[in-house]
């Protein structure tokens, strides 16, 4: 399993639509699970159904999303850090979505990131560490003061680990990521603000280097593998439905709550 961090975006020219008739073939079946998003109950339900029944597969893929809108994000970081420091990087990767960025941006810049940061979910991150929100019109020794808190309550190790977060990783023709990717662009010179943000053409071109993407961050009605694209994420937050894939060599089986 090979983990891509920083890169630096490569210019190529825009590749022609086509037909995506490629195999999914990973080095090895692995689980994968999408956006979590403070649902603690459904995560440990779903963990349920995919390993309760003696699953020999070793390796669990989290597509980001695990904090905001839903009301157990503490819940949610202790339950991955603890099974990541358990079980190692090999064995569980978790991937960094765009809600781990804007919850880092808090920690980095509480008072100019924490309003927006509360309107897109923060609100309910805040109450799961027992920190009441600021006004978004406080002064920034409020928002400080409710970093701090947060920052307390995470701990040391935890906040390492949260922003030690990879962008993606790869198993054989499997590219994992938050959001998506640009479609023309080779999946090792993608940009660091599309894999955590997305990119207007993902769901609009079909690649041609026969990669499959396997994404959370748009929510789909039901978690579907079609023209070279794995999509997971089934608005756990609103819906009560978190999905998970089981993928192997031709093949992808889903799991939802």
């Amino acid at each position: 399993m090979r983990l891509f961090s920083r890169r630096k975006p490569a210019p190529t020219l825009a590749r022609p639509c086509r037909v995506f008739d490629t195999p999914i073939a990973p080095e090895a079946p692995f689980w994968a699970i999408g956006d979590v998003h403070g649902c603690a109950g459904l995560l440990d339900g779903l963990f349920d159904r995919m390993f309760g029944q003696g699953s020999p597969v070793s390796t669990l893929i989290m597509l980001g999303d695990y904090v905001d809108r839903g009301d157990d994000s503490l819940q949610v970081l202790r339950r991955l850090h603890g099974i990541h420091a358990e079980l190692g990087h090999k064995a569980v990767v978790c991937l960094r979505g765009n809600h781990e960025q804007m919850f880092i941006d808090f920690l980095d810049r509480p008072d100019t990131t924490g309003p927006r940061w509360i309107r897109h979910g923060g609100l309910q991150t805040l109450a799961s560490f027992g920190v009441p929100a600021p006004r978004s019109s406080a002064e920034p020794a409020q928002w400080i003061e409710a970093r701090d808190r947060v920052r307390e309550t995470m701990g040391a190790p935890m906040e390492r680990w949260l922003r030690a977060l990879p962008s993606s990783c790869m198993s054989g023709n499997v590219f994992a990521c938050h959001a998506g990717a640009d479609p023309a662009r080779s999946v090792e010179h993608q940009d660091e603000s599309v894999l955590t943000w997305g990119h207007a053409d993902f769901e609009k071109e079909v690649r041609d280097d026969g990669i499959w993407v396997l994404h959370g961050h748009t929510i789909v009605t039901t978690a579907n593998a079609t023209s070279g694209r794995i999509a997971l994420d089934t608005g756990a937050y609103a819906t009560g439905k978190l999905s998970a894939a089981l993928i192997e060599p031709g093949n992808v089986t889903f799991v939802s709550t």
